[in-house]
């Protein structure tokens, strides 16, 4: 997925109020940003580092920026929240991801389950339901998800064992948009109830991938799978 370009370099000072982050332009300006990341960003925010904004091209937007990606130990980590389904679909769509290739069709945010929207539902042949997850938190080594407590993640994978039961394909997709790690795990010293869930999932043939990322200030392509340690 490409980005727009040029993408500006700043400082971080804050972030705030979810999607808001105050930041300094190399010209000495501060400028508010928009922050599309609803989650608790949690060491992927820190004052003081290197962040990268994209200009607004929206006419009707209210701030002049959005905050794409941090640097994190000489890591560039992408925080923008609306990025992952595209970059999972355009990778499906080039046969980039071999678990997912052979279908002929593919939509995005379609209805499914009790008041939900899948996020890339493949078909012909069969209908396989695909959840995507932007993964962005590390210890270590391991990426790990999720970053706070989410109760509308373990409802989509309730839905997805939904999906598996009724006979269809259902995967959980996790897309770490860095590149310093080499395994996946779940964060269940944050949410035990999301860790639980995820396992169960696993016995009731929910399939889970985990793709890591290629990370640049130009664009952001799908690179390699990592391990899954649950």
């Amino acid at each position: 997925m490409k980005l727009h370009a040029p993408l500006l370099r700043a400082t971080l000072i804050r972030r705030y109020k979810r999607f808001l982050a105050d930041v300094t332009l190399e010209s000495g300006e501060v400028v508010t940003a928009h922050c599309a990341n609803s989650g608790s960003m949690l060491g992927v925010k820190e004052p003081g580092s290197t962040v990268w904004l994209s200009p607004s091209t929206n006419p009707k937007a209210k701030l002049d920026y959005r905050w794409e990606l941090i640097e994190v130990d000489g890591a560039l980590v992408g925080i923008n929240t609306s990025h992952p389904n595209r970059i999972v679909e355009e990778a499906i769509a080039a046969d980039q991801i071999p678990e997912l290739t052979g279908y002929a069709d593919m939509r995005r945010e379609v209805k499914y389950g009790e008041n939900s929207r899948i996020d890339l539902l493949l078909s012909k042949p069969g209908l396989c339901y695909v959840e995507v997850k932007n993964v962005t938190m590390r210890a270590g080594k391991m990426a790990l998800f999720p970053d706070a407590v989410t109760a509308r993640g373990t409802k989509h994978l309730g839905e997805l064992i939904t999906m598996a039961a009724e006979g269809y394909r259902a995967v959980m997709f996790y897309l770490v948009q860095r590149p310093d790690c080499e395994a996946f795990g779940t964060a269940g010293e944050i949410d035990p109830v999301y860790a639980r869930t995820l396992r169960q999932a696993l016995t009731k043939r929910v399939e889970i991938l985990c793709y890591q990322c290629h990370m640049s200030t130009d664009e952001i392509i799908i690179e390699k799978p990592l391990p899954i340690k649950l």
